[in-house]
């Protein structure tokens, strides 16, 4: 049994980001140093107030860090994104956090569909390298931040984040990266409710904000 400990303790390790709902932290944002950041982010708003830990979240890709959810104040607000500012290793912070009343339990049930369907809808189209993107939902905005291998690619994402069903708006922080394409996977069955070949698509109404990185 002594002879198994180890081999136990590594597949441990690698389930249990997956039985959290996650992934490895190697994947994540494309580094180690990302989950750091965004762990060290959340410590910091966990001692300087509980409330900003549990009402916004944070998004970090290669150092760049993108703050959603909705606060009480702008004071609340502003502190949030200065203590966030502070932690080692950020190069630059998008704050996305808005000023409202708090969501409803329904509001944010609605958010978290709306992000697992475009993920989905990334995750299923050949000619976009999914794990290049990270999906954050707040109040109907999906804000994608991550990187393209092209503005072709990059209209694909967009485009799935906006004719996602209740989606009021779509806040793009993807640097456009030129890259080998993937290859196709004809095989790979459409997400549920993607419109069949050939079958014309409704236009999209849904804003789309570029940000200047």
């Amino acid at each position: 049994m002594s002879n198994l400990r180890p081999i136990i303790g590594v597949v441990l390790a690698l389930a249990l980001p997956v039985a959290l709902g996650g992934c490895p932290a190697a994947i994540v944002g494309g580094s180690v140093d990302d989950f750091k950041i965004k762990t060290n982010i959340q410590s910091a708003w966990l001692n300087t107030n509980p409330l900003m830990q549990r009402d916004l979240n944070v998004t970090v890709y290669e150092g760049r860090t993108l703050l959603t959810g909705i606060a009480p104040t702008p004071e609340f607000k502003g502190q949030a994104k200065e203590v966030a500012s502070r932690v080692p290793g950020v190069r630059a912070v998008y704050d996305e956090i808005e000023v409202a009343p708090a969501e409803s339990t329904w509001d944010s049930a609605k958010d978290s569909w709306i992000s697992t369907r475009v993920r989905t809808e990334l995750t299923f189209n050949p000619d976009v390298r999914s794990v290049n993107y990270t999906v954050e939902t707040a109040n109907k905005s999906v804000y994608l931040i991550g990187s393209a291998r092209s503005q072709s690619e990059l209209d694909i994402a967009t485009n799935a984040a906006r004719t996602t069903p209740d989606v009021k708006r779509v806040v793009s922080y993807v640097e456009i990266r030129p890259g080998s394409p993937v290859a196709a996977q004809n095989s790979a069955p459409p997400p549920s409710g993607a419109s069949s070949p050939g079958a014309p698509a409704a236009a999209p109404t849904t804003p789309v904000e570029v940000q200047k990185l």
